[in-house]
């Protein structure tokens, strides 16, 4: 049976992950993040580049925390004389993923519903079965029977789109649904916030355009000068069928992953001024972890190291199956973990900076 908890945690990422918000059109999932966080800051704004900003004020070093907003998603890039759409990747996609799921067309009447088509099975060529279909030539039917019918249904040129996907629970409190990279590293920051006794300044940042090159963590933090920022996020599970342990070794139930080097040291290497920080409090608080090193992918945290004169920064998350897919699949047991952790860690972060 879940805890109360866990449930409240669920019904959390449940709003988060059906939330809509493609890079550079975070609205949505900034409207939860303000509501959850009102009760627990001093001041929320929305600076020049869409970021969520919430403080809380205290005295000590001043801590960020940044969780993206945005997800992997499609902008309409032509529409053709009988109404279909195309459309390019927004982020990171495996294009294989893509073909016949169902999306919503974020147009200027409101959202759309859509489907991505392709040749049904009974008419390719043997060879056709051989090869995957690349993104570009992928179509969208949303039942218009012309480029008229389109426009008049609000949907045009640079039309933002999001797959159409709702979270779902499974078995053993582990969960399913789209865009939980990053929406649990959002829930994993309000849970924090409601959490923490800390008395130093927080910054508790939704950031904007992570998957499209961890563009509003570098805005932001520029403007904060934080002294010492965690990037809360999802990390790569090892866990299942088809990968090496010596690739990715991270399973779930094992608590939350704490990066050491990500993107093969060209994204972050971890402080081990913030390594203390992180592991000793973890150890402190009896919650285990699990250290990993990465030879792709960033976060958040990169760019924040790189910002200004550098900020130490540090990258604590969520192991999570099948990521930059529209069934990301967490156990809501490590979520809380990562959670109950950097609500320790903002009580302990005078004692190591």
């Amino acid at each position: 049976m879940m805890s109360d908890k866990l449930d409240d945690l669920r019904n959390l990422l449940e709003r988060l992950s059906n939330a809509h918000g493609v890079s550079g059109h975070e609205g949505s999932s900034r409207d939860i993040l303000t509501h959850e966080l009102t009760p627990y800051v001093d001041e929320i704004r929305i600076d020049a580049f869409g970021n969520l900003i919430a403080t809380k004020s205290g005295k000590g070093p001043s801590v960020m925390l940044s969780a993206h907003m945005d997800e992997i998603g499609l902008s309409a890039k032509y529409i053709d004389e009988n109404g279909f759409i195309y459309f390019i990747g927004i982020g990171g996609w495996f294009d294989q993923t893509l073909l016949n799921q169902r999306v919503r067309l974020h147009g200027t009447n409101g959202a759309i519903p859509g489907v991505i088509g392709s040749k049904p099975p009974h008419i390719l060529e043997e060879e056709e079965k051989k090869k995957p279909i690349p993104m570009k030539d992928m179509f969208i039917d949303i039942g218009a029977a012309s480029a008229e019918d389109v426009e008049g249904l609000g949907v045009q040129i640079g039309t933002p789109i999001t797959i159409d996907r709702q979270f779902t629970p499974l078995s053993s409190n582990f969960v399913t649904g789209k865009a939980l990279d990053d929406r649990a590293g959002c829930a994993m920051m309000i849970e924090a916030m409601k959490r923490t006794k800390a008395t130093t300044t927080v910054f508790a940042v939704g950031s904007t355009q992570e998957e499209v090159g961890l563009k509003g963590a570098k805005t932001a933090s520029f403007g904060l000068n934080p002294d010492v920022a965690i990037a809360t996020e999802t990390n790569i599970a090892g866990d299942h069928p088809g990968i090496e342990k010596k690739l990715a070794h991270l399973e779930l139930g094992k608590g939350p992953s704490v990066t050491v080097v990500d993107g093969g040291g060209r994204g972050l290497i971890t402080p081990d001024s913030v390594l203390r920080w992180i592991e000793g409090t973890a150890q402190k608080a009896r919650i285990a972890y699990q250290r990993d090193v990465s030879s792709g992918g960033t976060t958040d945290a990169t760019a924040i190291n790189l910002t200004r004169a550098g900020i130490p920064a540090g990258v604590v998350s969520v192991v999570t199956r099948y990521l930059h897919t529209p069934v990301e699949v967490l156990n809501l047991e490590d979520l809380d973990d990562a959670a109950e952790l950097i609500a320790r860690m903002l009580e302990t972060v005078a004692d190591y900076f």
